[in-house]
């Protein structure tokens, strides 16, 4: 696991077509901006395992 420490307004590049962006941050949770090809799926994990589990 790759673990990286980002500010509010940073990023990180993910393949040359994923870009997620630090949008906010508290104690207890982050916010975080996708943008990615429409073609490309993006799930928060139980939503993508319920998926998963369905077909």
């Amino acid at each position: 696991m790759l673990i990286l420490s980002r500010k509010i307004g940073e990023s990180l590049i993910i393949n040359d077509e994923i870009k997620i962006i630090v949008v906010n941050a508290t104690e207890r949770q982050v916010t975080l901006g996708i943008e990615a090809p429409k073609e490309v799926p993006v799930h928060r994990e139980e939503v993508y395992h319920e998926i998963k589990n369905t077909t």
